[in-house]
């Protein structure tokens, strides 16, 4: 028997942005959907626009994934992760355990697939950089979607992750920004004009 996908599954009790006052509680399981599209989306850009050679669907896969230790560890709110490099270094080790316990519920002849999952190779660099990017694209745009809702206590964090994002190199960044990011703002009576 194998707790691996129940604790996956576990994923929508984890809730994010724990400091926060939100007018929609995101979870993890929400969060990690999001990331995936717009990881997907940002390889498929990527490569249409801008001659890139990035697997969406590994990208996307990868994304579904990339934050599976917090079904363990919870969510570690960014002002504790990134308060200094000790912090850093203590939550990526932590990370790191959790995803160790989640690999040995696995069965043995699926550790193989699912371990490239849970832990970056070099195979997948480029895949996981999109990641990043989507990870920290989704942080900014749930931000704008407060905004909009008039929840002031995103203001901040809308900063700091508008100059965050604009700051990443990859020109997909930029492109979706330009093109998608505006729309994040309005409401859906806007959206349907």
């Amino acid at each position: 028997m194998s707790h691996f996908f129940a604790y996956l599954a576990r994923m929508r009790f984890v809730k994010r942005w724990g400091l926060m006052r939100n007018t929609h509680v995101e979870n993890l399981q929400e969060h990690s959907l999001q990331v995936a599209l717009l990881a997907h989306a940002l390889a498929v850009i990527r490569n249409t626009r801008f001659g890139g050679t990035v697997r969406p669907e590994r990208a996307a896969t990868l994304a579904l994934y990339h934050d599976a230790a917090e079904v363990i560890t919870g969510d570690i709110v960014a002002p504790i992760k990134h308060f200094n490099s000790e912090t850093e270094r203590a939550h990526r080790a932590i990370e790191a355990i959790a995803n160790q316990r989640l690999q040995s519920m696995l069965p043995a002849e699926l550790t193989a697939s699912f371990t490239p999952l849970l832990f970056p190779e070099d195979g997948d660099a480029d895949e996981w950089a999109i990641v990043k990017a989507a990870d920290k694209l989704t942080a900014y745009l749930k931000c704008l979607e407060e905004l909009r809702a008039g929840n002031d206590d995103f203001r901040h964090a809308a900063q700091v992750l508008e100059r965050d994002v604009r700051a990443l190199a990859p020109p997909e960044v930029g492109y979706f920004l330009a093109t998608f990011a505006p729309s994040f703002s309005m409401t859906l009576d806007e959206l349907n004009r």
